[in-house]
């Protein structure tokens, strides 16, 4: 086919993209890629990878000059189905198409980034240069009208594959007709079938004003054809064609056009599925009349109960005022129960207000049990309940239209088969929508049979450092799910502070002393995602520098901070970049050990000098501080603050199985030499 076509006409470079914009600018997490633009509103990516490891990174568009919490997200892929786009998994030189949401074009926007949401980080990025001449469609006449009332309305080519034909009229009496491609100034019987809208080789059938889309086949693009026709192989008869010109510029063909037919049929059958609680939750849901049908599928254990309904505040999980259904399986009466619940107070239920069900406090259960099962550790309970009670202050009514902020929770079942208290972790934290009304609202991913019982790896000991002067500051993984979250319980967006050569310890300092920091987190203001200046402070969280001047206010600096004459902060601990990377990918789940994961990393350091600074303990600090970036949150951990002496009551040494011993070094150091010596 090539050799017969390729001589005819003016075909671009292969492979051929579209206009190129540029490679990514790699910050953080191995980003890579070259960016291409499709056509006004399509993006491809070639080769783009990214490590994973980032907890709220989405691909990111704006207009501003550059990467910026002023943007938009970029869902991928786009074929999901629920409230927000899923946060971007690992990519290892994978090709992706990216359609901008939201009706915005290529000239709309600047760049493109790999953003973190979460941190306000930038971890790759690429600028669009303005005034790019992006491929576009090409319109074109109809078909000319010769047998079998054929006609159509202007034929466009959407890409280099894919013509668009609208209001299509055939009579599908043509014995042998098909759509055909060729070259020459007229259709002739030296061309190539097209399958039909369908993908099929089939005779034409019969058209009355359809829209519909054809893809021509193999290799074959637009730029080797001079025509497209309805043509009789049978009879060597042209039924209609319309000419292709030689000079377009249309939208490679990446796969970014979908084939659609108006007459293509909708499914009749709904398929709602949403999960929470870390995917250990599945709710779906059907609409029947006046009422909803619900099924509620997790995997909990037998004296636990699933609470899934309408949150007491909308556009947050609150759960006073919230309505919600308690669905558990009673071992001792060996049944399925669901019960209507309303919540005016947090605490358990006292008969008056509380955590209650309906019944305890003068109303009814509005819940009918359908069905249930317990197997293999999934409890599935399926009920019904209507749309609207005549419950005014215990039921909230199920709207038909628009979005509804939902809550849910895993909580153990007191004595009497009510609700109890459960963790901060089983439960929403996150305000979380539904529209009910929804049709094929389907974004549950996993089957709860292959989640781990186990919750995962085991985390990591947590280090401890004692006797310790000197602490040499750098930057490094946060070690997955066995790390930073795990030893902290707080989220984390992918490194931390590492102490020593170790993951956030824990480091005890005496009042009176003087340490000694040397900080080695990058001293480039410019990128952020390697910009981690170091101090010393009383929050939790840190990231001083982007708060607020009020939330500034509930902070306490101690070191690492100053201000200039307006009195503005500035960080004074910033020095060059190293960091603990990844030799390959990340091997924290596969490391026991965080000895065993270090020797999966290798030490990267910026040009440069680090930066210094001497830090003498007030004798009125208090006894717990912590070690934080300056511009990030959640990368640092805690210093114990202890009276003098504490310290040479205790062996000089770090404490954890992920940490490595000074004292223990220096003693083994000597027993070798011993063991020289006595052999020589």
């Amino acid at each position: 086919i090539f050799f017969l076509f390729s001589g005819y006409c003016i075909k671009p470079p292969e492979p051929y993209y579209g206009r190129k914009i540029g490679p990514l600018l790699e910050f953080a997490h191995g980003i890579k890629g070259t960016a291409y633009a499709v056509d006004e509103s399509t993006i491809f990516l070639k080769g783009f990878s990214y490590d994973g490891t980032g907890t709220d990174a989405f691909f990111w568009i704006g207009n501003s000059p550059r990467p910026s919490p002023e943007g938009i997200i970029i869902p991928y892929p786009e074929d999901y189905i629920g409230r927000d786009p899923p946060v971007l998994r690992a990519y290892n030189n994978t090709d992706i198409i990216l359609r901008l949401p939201m009706g915005k074009r290529i000239r709309d926007i600047r760049w493109l980034s790999v953003w973190c949401r979460r941190f306000t980080v930038d971890f790759g990025e690429v600028f669009i240069r303005p005034n790019i001449e992006v491929p576009k469609p090409r319109v074109l006449p109809e078909f000319k009208r010769l047998a079998h009332g054929l006609r159509s309305d202007n034929i466009s080519i959407l890409d280099a594959k894919t013509f668009y034909i609208p209001n299509l009229h055939y009579d599908g009496a043509g014995p042998d007709a098909y759509f055909w491609v060729g070259n020459g100034s007229e259709p002739n019987s030296f061309g190539i079938k097209v399958p039909n809208e369908m993908g099929s080789l089939d005779p034409l059938r019969g058209y009355q004003g359809e829209d519909i889309e054809i893809q021509l086949p193999g290799l074959l693009t637009v730029h080797d054809i001079d025509w497209l026709a309805v043509w009789c192989v049978q009879y060597r008869h042209n039924f209609g064609h319309v000419h292709v010109p030689k000079d377009i510029d249309v939208p490679p063909a990446l796969g970014q056009t979908k084939i659609s037919t108006t007459s293509t049929p909708r499914s009749t059958l709904p398929s709602n599925c949403r999960e929470f609680l870390d995917k250990r939750l599945q709710v779906r849901w059907k609409l029947e009349e006046d009422y909803i049908d619900m099924i509620l599928s997790a995997r909990i254990r037998e004296d636990q109960y699933i609470a899934f309904g309408l949150s007491g505040s909308q556009g947050k999980p609150q759960m006073v005022g919230g309505d919600v259904i308690v669905a558990f399986y009673d071992s001792e009466t060996e049944s399925f129960r669901a019960v209507d619940y309303y919540m005016s107070h947090l605490a358990q239920c006292d008969g008056k207000q509380g955590v209650c069900p309906d019944e305890r406090i003068g109303g009814r259960n509005d819940v009918t049990v359908i069905s249930g099962s317990r197997e293999n550790g999934i409890t599935t309970i399926k009920f019904r309940r209507p749309l609207k009670t005549n419950e005014a202050i215990n039921d909230q009514p199920i709207p038909l239209q628009g979005e509804v902020s939902v809550i849910a929770a895993f909580g153990p079942l007191n004595s009497l088969k009510e609700a109890n208290a459960h963790s901060a972790s089983d439960k929403t934290t996150e305000d979380f929508r539904i529209n009910f009304n929804n049709f094929d609202d389907h974004d549950c991913t996993i089957n709860l049979e292959d989640l781990s019982e186990e919750g995962g790896p085991k985390p990591w000991p947590l280090a401890k450092i004692i006797g310790e002067t000197t602490f040499n500051a750098r930057i490094g993984p946060a070690g997955g799910k066995r790390g930073y979250t795990s030893i902290t319980g707080l989220p984390s967006w992918g490194i931390a502070w590492y102490l020593n050569d170790l993951l956030i310890p824990e480091i005890t300092l005496e009042r009176g002393q003087t340490y000694t920091f040397v900080i080695e987190g990058g001293d480039d203001s410019s990128n952020p995602a390697r910009y981690h200046p170091f101090y010393i402070t009383d929050s939790i969280e840190g990231g001083y520098g982007q708060k607020s001047v009020d939330d500034q206010a509930k902070q306490r600096i101690f070191a690492g901070v100053d201000y200039d004459h307006e009195g503005y902060p500035y960080p004074t601990a910033a020095g060059r970049y190293c960091e603990w990377a990844h030799k390959s990918v990340d091997k924290s789940n596969d490391s026991e050990t965080f000895r065993t994961f270090m020797d999966t990393l290798r030490l990267e350091c910026d040009q440069g000098e680090p930066a210094y600074f001497n830090w003498t303990v007030p004798y009125e600090t208090p006894d717990l501080l912590y070690y934080q970036c300056y511009t990030h949150n959640n990368l640092g951990w805690k210093i114990k603050i202890v009276e003098p002496g504490y310290i040479s009551e205790h062996s000089s040494k770090a404490v954890g199985l992920n940490s490595i011993s000074t004292f223990t070094l220096i003693q083994g150091n000597l027993i070798l030499l011993c063991w020289v010596l006595a052999n020589i």
